[in-house]
């Protein structure tokens, strides 16, 4: 899978189309701030005190496409692709990068996250809901709630990218 343009959403569409497309064009958005430049520029954290990467958002969208639309929505039993790291409660959601990390794992496993809720999400209506919290979450929410977190993030990913290379507006 490659992301080699942003397709803007559809402008007038279904609202399952609009919510996918949406989510399409800011998983690309993600990938286009990556595009060109090489592990160590990757590595680069945005200021101090701040250690986020844009590695590091890279791994963090393939352990939310992992909780999101595995675990929650179709209740597998995974466990954090990156692993507990810093917070001994849990795991960092991937921002932290270890010595071995690179751009190319990290873009395999994100592709691979998305293939899998692709498929998740292909036999499930909008209003399909999965337990959470104590409570129900449905696919419109978790659409929503991933827009969301890729909008934010590609906000943090604009600023990491120009302050590395100073390319701006991708």
């Amino acid at each position: 899978m490659s992301f080699p343009d942003r397709a803007m959403p559809p402008l007038n569409a279904d609202e399952r189309t609009t919510l996918e497309g949406w989510l399409d064009f800011y998983r690309a958005t993600l990938a286009s701030k990556c595009d060109g430049l090489d592990d160590e520029q990757l590595r680069a954290a945005s200021v101090d005190p701040s250690e986020m990467t844009l590695l590091g958002l890279l791994q963090h969208a393939a352990e939310v496409e992992r909780n999101w639309f595995r675990r929650v929505l179709a209740g597998d039993q995974v466990s954090p692709i990156f692993g507990p790291k810093r917070h001994p409660e849990g795991h960092d959601g991937g921002f932290e990068l270890s010595p071995g990390s690179s751009y190319h794992a990290a873009i395999t496993i994100w592709q691979d996250e998305i293939r899998h809720a692709r498929a998740v999400c292909a036999t499930r209506s909008l209003d399909d809901t999965s337990p959470f919290m104590d409570t129900d979450v449905s696919l419109r929410w978790i659409y929503l709630h991933m827009i969301t977190e890729y909008a934010r993030h590609c906000g943090h990913a604009d600023l990491i990218r120009e302050r590395v290379d100073g390319q701006t507006g991708v």
